[in-house]
């Protein structure tokens, strides 16, 4: 990895996001030459300028992804693109549809165009989602067709020496709109917690784990495929119960006197998440930390060789990887698994 990045020209999109910030931190660890960082959040853009005031390789932009010029330009002279802006939540995808196409679709055919046109940028990877598989809201649904023209930009980029590819991740536990921080507020403001369904389960992993592995497979990528993370599944319900018996006592509250209550799904809400198809399973192979799952179209313009990932672990792969179908983590487990990682510390509330 270090190889990879060292002395290059890194843009992140949506870099004030959580997953972007989580990559300017760890790629500022690889000796990189200069990291751009655009965002359309002026507020959150102007404290992550901030905080890297001081640190030169670091410059701060605000920047649309649906402004296909501003984004050219900003493109001219980098060598990697990391794409992680998006409209993410659910529910505003659903009541804004027409804004989460402009974004998550029509901003990321602005980014591939930018990358192509420019002279420099030799690798494009998109931050895609679980909920881009068998989508069944708006959200997953432009977030799928995200991915799936990231993985057709390997047969429109003609001779041009560039890689395409995507990574796939489940839920960032503790990241700002996710479920933990909503949990911590409740508990801290004398309530009980809601939960939707207790049947619902959900890969879940933290920031730096998250970041980690985008990075990883931006050093494996070869070019129009997927890799889908693997992740540790836990029920909602129980997260909910090790968070009351870890917060609690922080705010003088007893965990039984906090109950759970059940408020019924949200529109467009699935009670388990999905991180590869069955379809998919005949075209993936099985890596250490991830599985690829390789385009269904062959590349038109060049030969890539799928098989020489040098972490293959099976070439052959029966299963979807469904969090109703994993082993899920028990409350005991998710108690030490959210204190090593400080995810309560580190909440971004």
């Amino acid at each position: 990895m270090i190889n990879l990045y060292k002395n290059k020209k890194v843009l992140i999109t949506g870099a004030a996001g959580t997953i972007g910030k989580g990559l300017i931190k760890q790629l500022l660890e690889l000796d990189v030459k200069e990291i751009k960082a655009i965002d359309n959040n002026e507020a959150s853009l102007f404290f992550l300028n901030e905080e890297y005031r001081k640190e030169s390789r670091y410059n701060g932009f605000f920047c649309d992804i649906r402004d296909l010029d501003r984004l050219k330009y900003l493109c001219k002279d980098v060598d990697i693109i990391l794409h992680t802006a998006a409209m993410k939540h659910v529910i505003i995808s659903e009541v804004s549809p027409l804004d989460a196409v402009k974004t998550n679709a029509d901003g990321t055919s602005n980014v591939i165009q930018a990358a192509l046109e420019s002279e420099k940028v030799s690798r494009v990877i998109y931050t895609s989602s679980d909920k881009a598989v068998n989508p069944t809201n708006v959200m997953g649904t432009t977030k799928l067709l995200g991915e799936r023209m990231i993985t057709s930009a390997l047969n429109i980029k003609s001779s041009r020496d560039i890689i395409f590819t995507s990574t796939r991740f489940g839920n960032v536990i503790g990241s700002k709109g996710s479920v933990a921080p909503i949990f911590y507020k409740q508990i801290q403001a004398g309530k009980n917690i809601t939960i939707t369904d207790e049947r619902m389960t959900r890969f879940i992993m933290t920031i730096e784990e998250a970041c980690s592995l985008v990075l990883e497979a931006s050093l494996l990528a070869k070019g129009g495929e997927v890799f889908v993370t693997k992740m540790p599944v836990m029920r909602i319900v129980d997260l909910a119960q090790a968070m009351i018996e870890l917060v609690a006592p922080m705010f003088g509250r007893k965990a039984e006197d906090i109950e759970i209550e059940y408020i019924g799904s949200k529109p467009g809400e699935k009670l388990y998440e999905e991180l590869m198809t069955d379809e998919e399973t005949v075209r993936a192979y099985e890596l250490d930390n991830m599985f690829t799952v390789k385009p269904s179209i062959p590349p038109m313009y060049e030969e890539v060789d799928y098989d020489s990932y040098e972490n293959i672990t099976n070439k052959v792969v029966t299963n979807p990887y469904v969090s109703a179908n994993e082993t899920y983590m028990n409350v005991e487990e998710i108690k030490a698994y959210l204190t090593e990682h400080k995810v309560i510390e580190n909440l971004e509330l």
